[in-house]
């Protein structure tokens, strides 16, 4: 498969085009979207352009009915899938899995039911299951986290890392964010997963806070673990010490950026709009004869003081 990393937007509003021109098929479509419920802030982002995109994707083609469904954990969401397949009887599947592992074999079912399917953000253990995967890039997230860290810090300084949910994405990430640390004087004091929350993130700031009496920077991953190692980093009051990087683009993390504060520095882009980039191209395999089979991965723009006003959407639930 080939990877796009370029014109997507336009590939896809060129295939949706098509469409109005007869190129839609006449018979029902019926498209599955499978993904985590609102458990954080960027999932509550996920969900909220699900939903849009439902909207606007049913208002185009009248003959395309997405369902959307969210799951509160790995084995409702195999459940979940079953049923799209079984009851639904979907054409195609979008799904951002609640865990890598868990969710393979049930995406690999769908697979084998004969559906188009488009994995989404987490991958699956399995390579080669998916028609589609849409991801923001994971690996560069990791890799410029890191080198600022290391350029700010002139490669030297003690740090700590929070980690997401363990998923082929969070190793992608921290992979890269070590690599990038390769051949400084920076030492990881300590890595624990946060699972991607706020309040995991506050309390494991709060263990590394206790046990380290010297933190020069943190790098929290995800902006839900920033919020909660800000307020942990607070109350502890060490703000002079250290500074934070996270990631995805929060509205609060960007607004924090762009008035220049000095505790978060920078934030990197992981957008939660990816899922309407899958829904997008999904519907792309119904409506054109164009070709969307393969990897598009998706922009980790980094926001600094300059350009956070780009990036800054107020009425965002994210």
């Amino acid at each position: 498969m080939k990877t796009f990393t370029k014109y997507l937007g336009a590939a896809c509003v060129l295939g949706l085009g098509l469409a109005s021109t007869g190129a839609i098929a006449q018979e029902k479509i019926k498209i599955g979207v499978s993904i985590p419920a609102a458990t954080h802030g960027w999932a509550g982002g996920l969900n909220w352009h699900a939903e849009q995109a439902e909207k606007r994707i049913e208002a185009t083609y009248p003959n395309i009915d997405v369902i959307v469904v969210s799951a509160n954990g790995a084995t409702e969401q195999a459940n979940d899938l079953e049923d799209l397949v079984s009851v639904q009887n979907i054409d195609a599947l979008v799904v951002l899995p609640f865990e890598s592992d868990p969710l393979t074999v049930p995406v690999q079912q769908v697979k084998q039911a004969g559906k188009f399917v488009t994995v989404v953000d987490r991958g699956l253990s399995l390579p080669g299951i998916e028609d589609v995967y849409v991801a923001g890039n994971n690996p560069e997230l990791g890799r410029v986290s890191g080198e600022y860290i290391r350029e700010r810090l002139n490669d030297e300084g003690k740090i700590v890392v929070l980690r997401g949910i363990p998923t082929t994405i969070d190793t992608e990430r921290v992979d890269a964010f070590v690599e990038a640390l390769d051949g400084s004087n920076i030492e990881i004091l300590d890595m624990k997963h946060a699972n991607w929350n706020r309040d995991d993130g506050y309390e494991v700031m709060q263990d590394f806070l206790s046990r380290f009496p010297e933190i020069n920077a943190v790098w929290a991953q995800d902006d839900d673990i920033a919020l909660g190692v800000i307020e942990a980093v607070k109350q502890a009051d060490r703000t002079d010490e250290m500074f934070i990087v996270g990631g995805a683009g929060m509205k609060d993390i960007i607004k924090r950026v762009m008035d220049g504060d000095e505790l978060t520095p920078i934030d990197v882009l992981y957008p939660p709009a990816m899922i309407a980039t899958a829904m997008d191209v999904t519907v792309m395999k119904f409506t054109s004869n164009a070709p969307v089979e393969g990897r598009y991965i998706l922009g980790a723009t980094v926001v600094t003081q300059e350009n956070a006003e780009n990036f800054y959407f107020p009425d965002s639930p994210f």
